[in-house]
């Protein structure tokens, strides 16, 4: 079967490229990443026969490249291409608000990537981010001057969602014209062994309308009414995936590690698994935590020893800080690189380049594999459709671009509630510890009218 061809933008450590690798149908011809060790990375991964050794990798500013060159050096020319995907990190829009001054996002990375779709007019794109894209405002207002703090109306640019708005408008306008869909998703819910939301936004110039799957696993305790309840129809949902699952296994958990340090282990060693900073003395509390004790809400993380029987929490790109603390469950140190990439899923044999702290970001950045590879399957199967009719774009255009919710905010357990802390005991009921199953699992709202 013939394979799509890929170029990648912000490749990063390749999570995204990966997942598309493992469908089987996407060929990567080129690659492109700011972060020398990450080149690096991908350059050895390639050399080891992992991808096409033909691969071609451009480091540097993506501001500074041309498409032409990249499009040239994948032996393509614009509207070639079948994919391109990547991951323009989000810049805060707030920092310009509170100086009072409104900013042109077009020369943001998020505009680079529309950059390279209007050049190259690839039949898809695929561009991921964080799920808070979708409520960016392009100009921040202060909150004690909002509207219900006695200020005016938010202006146009005020509004959540203007930054993707924008987005769409201008996406719109670029060559062909293109129909985009998102899809706010969680990578637990697809079998992942940890909690990881994210945006993926899917365009095509051929008035192609897609979707993402329904999860198809979900909170051990809840299968039966999960499946019943929400999703309308028989829909057998698998139990979520574990960091059990994902490390429990290892004999060896490497030696890259990016460790707690000897002050830090004297408080996680009082910390039982599947606790947190709620199950030491009040005084310790004080005293490890300083001015984060006084604080409302967000610290979950502080002193946390994890649980095997839970899926992981969001992998952080420094394990070893108070506040986001990754404790092995039984053993008083942070998770080590072998078991972040083991919980990404990359492949057991992959490299990483560069030094520790490097090879943890790239791996605590980067887009579960999981994700990766069912967006290549919804993708190569629109474009198997489109190739069955020689790629004649469809009549009508869908109405309107559209952002659907599935089921991307996933609570796994109870830390505190009415006095008392939860401890989750491994291979115990929890029962107190455990949420109640979702109300929404898909919504579908309007972004923006064609």
């Amino acid at each position: 079967m013939e394979k799509y061809s890929v170029i990648s933008l912000f490749s990063g450590a390749m999570g995204l490229d990966i997942g598309m690798h493992e469908t089987s149908r996407f060929s990567l011809k080129a690659a492109v990443e700011l972060e020398r060790a990450y080149c690096d990375t991908i350059r050895a991964n390639r050399d080891a026969g992992r991808f096409d050794p033909n691969l071609a990798v451009f480091q540097g500013d993506i501001a500074a490249m041309d498409p032409a060159t990249i499009l040239d050096a994948a032996g393509l020319k614009p509207g070639q291409l079948d994919v391109l995907v990547g991951g323009p990190p989000c810049q805060s829009f707030s920092t310009a608000g509170r100086r009072g001054a409104t900013q042109d996002p077009r020369g943001t990375l998020l505009w680079e990537f529309l950059r390279f779709v209007d050049y190259m007019q690839p039949k898809y794109f695929l561009m991921e981010n964080v799920r808070g894209l979708l409520s960016a405002a392009l100009r921040h207002r202060p909150i004690a001057e909002r509207p219900q703090l006695g200020g005016t109306a938010l202006l146009a640019d005020e509004q959540p969602g203007s930054v993707v708005r924008l987005f769409a408008d201008d996406l719109q306008k670029s060559g062909s014209g293109y129909h985009m869909d998102c899809f706010e998703v969680n990578a637990v819910n697809y079998g992942a062994p940890q909690l990881r939301e994210r945006a993926l936004f899917i365009g095509n110039r051929f008035n192609a309308q897609v979707d993402f799957p329904q999860p198809t696993h979900g909170n051990p305790s809840d299968l039966e009414k999960i499946a019943a309840d929400l999703f309308g129809e028989s829909h057998a949902l698998q139990p979520w995936q574990t960091l059990g699952n994902a490390i429990g296994h290892l004999n060896d958990p490497g030696t890259v590690r990016m460790d707690f340090s000897p002050r830090k282990k004297s408080f996680l060693q009082m910390v039982p698994p599947g606790s947190n900073w709620r199950s030491l003395p009040i005084e310790i509390q004080k005293d490890s935590m300083g001015s984060a004790w006084h604080a409302k809400g967000g610290r979950s993380g502080w002193w946390r020893r994890l649980s095997f029987d839970l899926p992981c929490p969001t992998l952080v790109t420094m394990p070893n800080h108070a506040s986001t603390s990754l404790c092995h469950p039984f053993e008083v140190r942070a998770l080590t690189l072998r078991e972040y990439a083991a919980i990404q899923e990359f492949p057991s044999d992959w490299e990483f380049c560069g030094t520790v702290g490097q090879q943890y970001a790239q791996v605590g950045n980067a887009v579960p594999i999981r994700l990766g590879k069912i967006a290549g399957e919804v993708i190569a199967r629109s474009l198997d459709k489109l190739a069955s009719r020689n790629f004649r774009p469809y009549l009508s255009p869908p109405s309107h671009y559209r952002v659907i919710y599935v089921q991307s905010h996933v609570r796994t357990r109870q830390w505190f509630k009415g006095g008392e802390t939860f401890v989750w005991d491994d291979g115990s009921d929890n029962g107190l510890a455990r949420y109640a199953p979702p109300v929404t699992a898909r919504r579908e709202k309007k972004m923006a009218a064609h």
